[in-house]
């Protein structure tokens, strides 16, 4: 077999990849599988240091109860475990994962979906593979492919993708959202570098209210809070879903407005997938 006939062949691996990971899955066999899941209830709140980095998160104490053991464990989080959490009240419950026997070594997990099921590596290799067989079909048969193959993965992607679904669920939330005073205590800071070296400096304020029903949250806002480097000790007005403490936005205008401007994109992309595909079928 020649190497050209041998480059052809490129998709065995990615495909047996994936067939593997799905296989491990369907036989419970994956990590995430034989881990053992539980829920951890927020027990203590910290407060990130002024000036830190936001990176760890809001530090917190969660406390499960190990099912084989049936001992209770009371252990701290900041950001070293899993899932960094941005926001975080006494009682918020989490999903958390650890080896068996190994409680000490706990992951918190913000967003089950797939992980519990060990799907995320398979799903990803299914993804990487189907651009890389759009790309092979362009340079093997020409562009008609392209418009096809392209276009059909970006229609799929935005009609069963996630973010629309996750905008209308945020957007009915805040339809009954509650005003609330708040406070910023603290106001985080990150030093990155772009492609030319320069320095760019991120800050995201660290916020606290209190719901009507007395529960006091801590927020670490990443986005919505304008000129955030000056605004440690400023108050302001945060609007809160009461069905889901972690959903909150500090201008519910500009937050709807965001999320029409989302919708609209994906509206977008959706369109010109099936042009894309209808082009392509036309030119083949």
């Amino acid at each position: 077999m020649s190497v050209d006939e041998l480059l052809e062949l490129w998709w065995v691996v990615p495909a047996g990849l994936a067939a593997l990971g799905y296989g491990l899955s369907l036989a419970r066999l994956t990590p995430a599988q034989r881990a053992v899941w539980v829920t951890a209830r927020i027990v203590e709140v910290g407060q990130p240091e002024h000036g830190a980095s936001k990176r760890p998160g809001i530090p917190v104490t969660v406390v499960f109860q190990d099912p084989g053991s049936g001992r209770e464990f009371a252990l701290p989080n900041a950001g070293k475990h899993g899932d960094s959490i941005d926001e975080a009240w006494v009682g918020r419950e989490l999903a958390v994962r650890y080896p068996r026997g190994r409680p000490d070594r706990f992951r918190v997990v913000l967003d089950i979906w797939g992980e519990k099921k060990g799907l995320v590596a398979p799903n990803c290799t299914v993804a990487l593979l189907l651009i890389g067989l759009v790309i092979h079909a362009t340079v093997a048969w020409g562009y008609p492919w392209a418009l096809l193959g392209f276009g059909t993965l970006l229609t799929a992607l935005t009609a069963t993708g996630r973010d629309l679904r996750a905008v209308r669920a945020r957007d009915a939330l805040l339809a009954s959202a509650v005003a609330v005073p708040a406070r910023v205590v603290a106001v985080t800071r990150d030093v990155y570098q772009d492609g030319e070296g320069d320095e760019i400096v991120n800050h995201a304020p660290v916020i606290v209210f209190t719901t009507n029903e007395g529960t006091q949250v801590t927020v670490l806002s990443r986005d919505g809070i304008t000129d955030p480097s000056r605004s440690l000790g400023r108050d302001l007005t945060i609007h809160y879903a009461p069905d889901d403490l972690t959903v909150y936005t500090p201008d519910l205008v500009a937050e709807r407005r965001e999320n029409e401007g989302t919708i609209g994109v994906i509206i977008i992309l959706m369109i010109a997938g099936i042009a894309a595909v209808v082009a392509g079928a036309v030119t083949l």
